[in-house]
């Protein structure tokens, strides 16, 4: 088979066997060099089996580069199974090939993509490596239980109020060690302002006097009902948030680590207590 002209458009070709990727949501408009294939311009459904099939093609006519638009989540898995056949894959800004003058009429995306890729006029989006990657991933799932755990602290202090309960008022952070032994000892049962009290840890700036005082309330069944269903709500994304915790500990472990240790020790943390929304496992020690 011979090789490529020299020009496309009237510039020089830097990648003989490129190859660009219309991405869809449910099918792949792939485009190859005319003299590599009877049909160079080719349609895969989005099906795993169907990007596996369109790997092979491409394998098997000697591509070595591909350029694909970073369309929405569409061309993820397309990307990492390309890249898993040894395939150089580039993820262009979909702005770029716009940008370039001199498109005609009957080019499709796919075509002008892969003509733009050979000339050497698209621009690699950066892409971590795969480690980066899900770490990544981890670290924006991790952004929902916090979320959905925020709302459902929002329904504790409403509760409490029906109940004329001002806890919130004399405590800093209810989901602190004081507001959190308070409210389970109520949705437990506990009703005597005393013995609640005293469950307030004692670097608390309101006094246990103060404390009681707050705690003293109209606790309607349906109200100690909602406060149930927001600390149950709230524990259920604590426990997910600690499973999420646990993955990107596993991940940081997985990612290259310097041969040898830096000479200084690890500084001591700026804060004694522990951060809101903090990462459940020592993160300092394990990337120092």
């Amino acid at each position: 088979m011979k090789k490529h002209d020299l020009k496309q458009h009237g510039l020089p070709v830097i990648h003989d066997y490129a190859a660009g990727i219309d991405i869809g949501s449910r099918f792949h408009v792939v485009a190859v060099p005319a003299d590599l294939a009877k049909e160079s311009v080719q349609t895969f459904q989005a099906f795993t089996a169907d990007l596996e099939r369109m790997a092979n093609w491409l394998v098997s006519l000697g591509i070595t580069a591909v350029a694909m638009e970073s369309t929405g989540v569409y061309w993820i898995p397309v990307y990492e199974i390309l890249e898993a056949h040894g395939l150089q894959v580039v993820l262009a800004n979909a702005r770029d090939a716009r940008a370039v003058p001199g498109r005609k009429t009957d080019v499709n995306d796919a075509q002008w993509i892969q003509r733009l890729h050979a000339c050497g006029l698209l621009q690699a989006s950066f892409h971590p490596d795969r480690e980066v990657s899900a770490l990544r991933s981890y670290l924006r799932l991790r952004e929902r239980p916090l979320d959905y755990a925020a709302a459902h602290i929002q329904h504790m202090p409403k509760a409490l109020m029906h109940m004329n309960l001002q806890l919130h008022h004399v405590v800093a952070d209810i989901t602190g060690l004081s507001g959190m032994r308070i409210i389970r000892a109520i949705v437990a049962g506990e009703r005597n302002p005393s013995p609640l009290a005293a469950l307030s840890d004692k670097r608390c700036k309101a006094g246990v006097d103060v404390i009681e005082a707050s705690l003293v309330g109209n606790y309607q069944p349906e109200h100690v009902f909602a406060l149930m269903q927001a600390l149950s709500m709230y524990d259920a994304y604590q426990a997910q948030l600690l499973v999420c915790d646990q993955q990107i500990a596993q991940t940081l472990i997985k990612l290259p680590q310097e041969k040898t240790l830096p000479a200084e020790p690890l500084p001591k943390p700026r804060h004694n207590t522990r951060q809101p929304n903090a990462l459940n496992f020592d993160v300092r020690t394990l990337l120092y």
